[in-house]
């Protein structure tokens, strides 16, 4: 593990208890009106599904997955995390998740690790029905292992990994900027807020970032443009067969007490990126 991979997993050990307290039983509104019904029309879950949930911070997906009636594994690369995702887990709502969910610890930026998982913990290869990531991707510093690994991990043709990060729009490092304009309906001065980008196409050195307001400490940030997102999976011979650019609606943003600012006024701009892949092609030479 290279020192900047080493130092965004510790990181994630230390928030890992901040996170969880943030996150709850059933996570906060970008999960639930963002992330999640993205979640549910790529991964059309069934009864008996096998799951695969990376990243799983403290069990949210697993737990959805799991409620769906799959049978997942939930990984992470902090042992942390993965004790908060297990105890909650034992009760939600009375109800208990333990024979359904497994939890593992993973590294999703070791090809030795993605080896040692599959040896240990599939029957054949090809084990998989889904393989989820949620808002994790621009947390990781290389695609390579998982892209490697998913052509294994997946059922051919019925076997869909579903992703969603933080849109690279957000991850660009844009600005917020406000200018104030008359409306020329009420002829009223308004504030407007808008995001200005500089750069955006190619991949830059990570960021220390904040997700959480007040998370004791930073986390890293990798950005990447969308064809550099895309491009390891399909090169490792995915197929891309959906992707959508999820986000608030201006009804939600109507109806809160958001904090002056918040990116979530900004409906047309796309918070998160959404994608599916079917392991159905040969890897890519070039």
């Amino acid at each position: 593990m290279n020192a900047i991979n080493a130092e965004a997993l510790a990181a994630w050990e230390t928030n890992a208890s901040f996170w969880d307290q943030g996150m709850g039983d059933g996570g906060n509104d970008y999960y639930k009106l963002v992330e999640l019904p993205a979640l549910e029309r790529m991964a059309a879950v069934k009864p008996s599904d096998r799951a695969l949930d990376l990243a799983t911070g403290n069990g949210l997906v697993a737990r959805w997955l799991a409620s769906q009636g799959a049978c997942v594994i939930a990984t992470d690369g902090s042992q942390t995390m993965l004790s908060h995702a297990k105890r909650r887990g034992e009760n939600v709502d009375g109800k208990s998740y333990l024979n359904s969910v497994s939890y593992q610890v993973l590294d999703l930026t070791s090809s030795e690790a993605f080896e040692r998982f599959i040896e240990k913990d599939t029957v054949d290869e090809g084990e998989f029905d889904i393989v989820t990531i949620n808002m994790a991707i621009m947390d990781i510093g290389t695609l390579e292992p998982l892209a490697a690994a998913l052509p294994k991990l997946l059922k051919k043709n019925t076997g869909r990994f579903v992703a969603t990060l933080l849109h690279p729009f957000i991850t660009a490092g844009s600005t917020r900027v406000i200018e104030y304009a008359d409306n020329p309906e009420t002829g009223r001065e308004e504030e407007r807020l808008s995001l200005k980008l500089t750069r955006y196409l190619h991949a830059a050195p990570p960021v220390k970032a904040e997700a959480l307001k007040g998370q004791p400490s930073y986390q890293y940030t990798f950005h990447r443009p969308i064809h550099e997102i895309l491009s390891p999976f399909l090169r490792a011979g995915l197929m891309l067969d959906a992707l959508e650019e999820p986000n608030f609606d201006a009804e939600h943003t109507a109806s809160k007490q958001l904090e002056p600012r918040s990116l979530r006024y900004l409906t047309e701009i796309p918070k998160i990126l959404a994608f599916r892949m079917r392991a159905l092609g040969q890897p890519l030479n070039n």
